[in-house]
């Protein structure tokens, strides 16, 4: 018969934690490891260097943007890692619904429970066994510690004072006198229970140390999402429903019936309560905190200061991280109730922006879209248009960026994204956001108003539920704006913000505009990249049409950045003037000035980005388009013409030969690439 395997002692696990197998550290400690362990590197967020953690960036639904809050987050954990301030503070996120509060909660908690999985990293607590032995208890012969204290703490509480503990340390664990004073910065008494528990034991082992570890079992504390160990969440309830019972316990009927003396603090139930489930260094998240009511905020108040449960004059010593969320409504509300100034003071606020780089919200656009393969209310498959993504990421950035005088909203909405914006430079950006974040009043602030998540997931399900969709199989980017404009009607209660929103969704359309018109010209060259290739064309133009070894042939040889082999190109000043044209440069000064920005800014990306094209300049691309359509075909209007009037065999077969392409090569169903060739022979949204 097999033998049951001996279970660890407190010896043992003494042992292991010196030898570097187990760890004895508090909450932030595991949280500031765990981030700051991983790769960081370094990024320029409108126009300021700033650290990105790789931790946040992985997984299939990962965080996006958020560059400010996680700064601001990692330094608040570090800080109370090292014993500052922040270890007596709430880390309280504030901002509009649906930029990304909770979600940022929720993975930093999976990410701590996949930590905390790996076996060096495990949690550990105690259990007192045979409790039979001594009387008291009843039926209850096995009691585990309420909060999840770790066996170091009971190690550095074993003696009746703390210098019998240290030399019982020494003796037995082999610390060092270093190590001792290491491990006691971190000191914390036992909790009520299990003080009463303890004491109990030693009255009936004579204060007989090792006599009193036979009761002691050291146990993994359980890892599983679902019973809200480790990491736990505690939602506002409504005003009648909720009580501090919610957050601390309460006394147990069940447990009165086995204890025989009814000072015994262990007849209190503090695992009813979500805060002693998370007490073993684990993060409680608070979502919504300033939506409960007084009484429980009131309690917030006293874990946060002094990270303590308390019941009736009894006290349990807690470790956790406390990370709380609130929209800027309730937060407001809060602060005008100046009495409650004390809860606030616990707190360190952190005001999120919504997503303002429309680039990365491609990211977060794909996630309000879903990844799972879409089909039609008949179950057939959904197509999506290859310009959705875009159309639908630049409507929602664009209601996120303030009005400024200084920057139009595509000039902000572009150096936001740390793109070209003509001779607008990021320094202007950095300054408007200076100035804007001045604002006493967080809403007026940068990226602080603007259409959620939740708002462009609900214009998402209006496409996808239309008849044109249905029908069609395919999610037209042009009817995204539609949807989003009854999202924005039927969802922004404040006019002054609706009027705003709703200019921002005509600047949004013409934006789209234009990446048809160089959509229709790759289709109509029969090549994706077609207009990439001219754009490159000019540039390189321009580069070399002062060149020294430029021959009378007009070819000049460069090296490509790409692949760094040799290409040659005919310099077509024909082609270079036209384009300098239709951007409005009429003399040769003005020419030579955007030729120089051009050269400075192709010396300033290709450097870092090879690949830097030149497709976020929408002047030079529109000006590109226009004069390659012009000398193929005599100008948009005629490739318009052609298109919207198919009554003789040659207009037809060019119509065919672009939807072919589209279909082949550009990524469109059917149905898309139609409604977009129909779109493009209008007159609509033309800026």
């Amino acid at each position: 018969m097999a033998t049951r395997p001996v279970a660890p002692t407190l010896i043992h696990h003494l042992k292991a934690v010196r030898a570097g197998k187990r760890r004895f550290e508090n909450s932030v400690q595991g949280v500031a490891r765990m981030i700051l362990e991983q790769e960081i590197s370094k990024v320029v967020v409108n126009g300021k260097t700033t650290y990105d953690f790789s931790i946040f960036r992985r997984g299939n639904k990962h965080v996006i943007g958020m560059f400010d809050e996680i700064n601001s987050f990692v330094s608040f954990v570090k800080d109370a890692a090292e014993g500052g301030s922040s270890k007596e503070m709430a880390f309280v996120l504030v901002g509009e619904p649906g930029n990304g509060k909770t979600f940022f909660v929720e993975f930093l908690c999976s990410c701590y429970r996949r930590f905390l999985a790996r076996p060096e990293n495990r949690k550990y607590t105690f259990a007192f066994n045979g409790l039979e032995k001594i009387g008291g208890y009843g039926k209850l012969s096995r009691i585990e510690s309420q909060t999840y204290e770790d066996p170091m703490v009971l190690a550095m509480n074993v003696g009746e004072t703390i210098e019998q503990s240290k030399e019982w340390l020494a003796a037995k664990g082999g610390f060092k006198d270093a190590d001792i004073d290491q491990l006691y910065r971190d000191y914390r008494p036992l909790g009520a229970c299990s003080e009463y528990i303890w004491n109990n034991i030693r009255r009936y082992c004579d204060g007989n140390i090792d006599e009193m570890l036979k009761f002691i079992e050291i146990v993994p504390v359980p890892m599983t999402e679902s019973l809200g160990t480790i990491t736990g969440k505690y939602s506002a309830k409504d005003k009648i429903t909720s009580s501090a019972v919610d957050l601390l316990g309460e006394e147990s009927i069940q447990r009165l019936l086995h204890i025989t003396d009814t000072n015994n603090p262990y007849r209190f139930d503090l695992r009813r309560g979500a805060l002693a489930r998370v007490a073993g260094g684990g993060i409680h998240f608070s979502d919504e905190i300033f939506k409960n009511k007084k009484d429980l905020v009131q309690v917030y108040l006293a874990v946060i200061q002094n990270r303590t449960i308390e019941i009736d004059g009894y006290k349990w010593p807690i470790d956790t991280m406390i990370v709380a969320t609130s929209n800027n409504s309730e937060f407001n509300r809060f602060l005008a109730e100046k009495e409650e100034a004390p809860i606030i003071d616990r707190c360190r606020v952190c005001y999120v922006s919504h997503n303002t780089d429309y680039i990365r919200q491609r990211e977060l656009t794909a996630y309000a879209i879903g990844s799972e393969t879409k089909t039609t209310l008949s179950r057939e498959a959904l197509h999506q248009d290859p310009n959705l993504n875009y159309a639908a990421s630049v409507a929602a950035v664009l209601t996120r960026l303030p009005r400024s005088e200084k920057l139009t909203p595509i000039e902000t909405m572009k150096l936001a994204a740390g793109e070209v914006a003509g001779e607008k430079s990021i320094k202007t950006l950095a300054e408007v956001i200076d100035t804007l974040n001045q604002d006493p009043d967080i809403t007026k602030r940068f990226g602080q108003k603007g259409l959620g998540q939740r708002n462009l997931g609900r214009a998402i399900q209006l496409l996808g539920e239309s008849s044109e969709t249905n029908e069609g199989h395919c999610m037209v980017a042009i009817d995204f704006f539609p949807a989003l404009e009854r999202v924005i009607l039927d969802y922004v209660p404040d006019a002054n913000d609706r009027a705003k929103y709703l200019e921002d969704l005509k600047i949004a359309r013409s934006l789209y505009r234009e990446r048809v018109m160089t959509e229709m010209f790759n289709a109509y060259m029969d090549e994706p990249m077609a207009i990439r290739k001219d754009v490159m064309n000019y540039v390189n133009m321009i580069i070399g049409i002062d060149a020294e070894n430029l021959g009378p042939d007009k070819m000049w040889k460069y090296k490509d950045p790409q692949t760094g082999e040799l290409k040659a190109i005919k310099i077509d000043e024909r082609f270079v003037k036209s384009v300098e044209e239709l951007l409005g440069l009429k003399t040769e000064e003005q020419r030579e000035t955007f030729r120089t920005s051009i050269r400075k800014i192709y010396g300033q990306k290709i450097t870092v980005d090879p690949n830097y094209d030149f497709m976020d300049n929408l002047e030079l691309v529109k000006a590109v388009t226009d004069v390659r359509l012009k000398s193929d075909i005599a100008g948009a209007g005629s490739l318009i013409g052609a298109l919207a009037n198919r009554t003789n065999e040659e207009n037809q077969k060019l119509y065919d030969r672009m939807i072919s392409t589209m279909l082949e090569k550009l990524g469109y169903c059917r149905t898309c690439a139609q409604k977009t060739i129909e779109y493009f022979c209008t007159q609509e949204d033309e800026s």
